[in-house]
């Protein structure tokens, strides 16, 4: 009798398949992971510029002149980068004692992720126009906007 050593063709190809199902699921978790870590650094950064902004404009009484510009220049933030979203701003309340950090160009993950519940350091939320009380819909693609309203 013959002896023959070696694997098959269909060993191998098996082995290739169950490597190619780990390194896709390997990779999704690795993204999953890098998307929630992004959001998670940017809900910091927005808490931090929201204290830091009421450290810098409450001595005033108001916070009339308040903007990503004048904060950047004033050391409240490091630059004017957006934390998460294509642009962002910062815009004093029509009553002058609140302002207004307005994230635009969200993506639906990012968006859901804020509009999920109101953080502490907020009064108030918009999302897509519509006040966080009401059900609100993230959108498709990268049409959404988030205002946070702080007094």
């Amino acid at each position: 009798m013959k002896y023959e050593s070696g694997r098959s063709l269909i060993e191998i190809i098996g082995v290739l398949a169950i490597t190619a199902v780990m390194t896709a699921a390997a990779v999704g978790i690795y993204n999953s992971i890098r998307h929630n870590q992004k959001n998670t650094i940017a809900a910091a950064e927005l808490r931090e510029l929201a204290k830091n902004t009421k450290l810098l404009m409450e001595m005033r009484g108001d916070y009339t002149g308040v903007s990503v510009d004048y904060l950047v220049k004033a050391g409240a933030l490091r630059s004017d980068k957006a934390p998460i979203g294509k642009t962002w701003s910062v815009n004093v309340g029509t009553d002058v004692t609140s302002f207004s950090i307005d994230l635009v160009g969200l993506s639906r993950g990012e968006c859901e992720f804020f509009a999920t519940a109101l953080p502490n350091w907020a009064s108030d939320m918009f999302v897509n126009g519509y006040r966080l009380d009401n059900a609100v819909a993230c959108f498709g693609g990268t049409d959404n906007n988030i205002s946070f309203i702080v007094r």
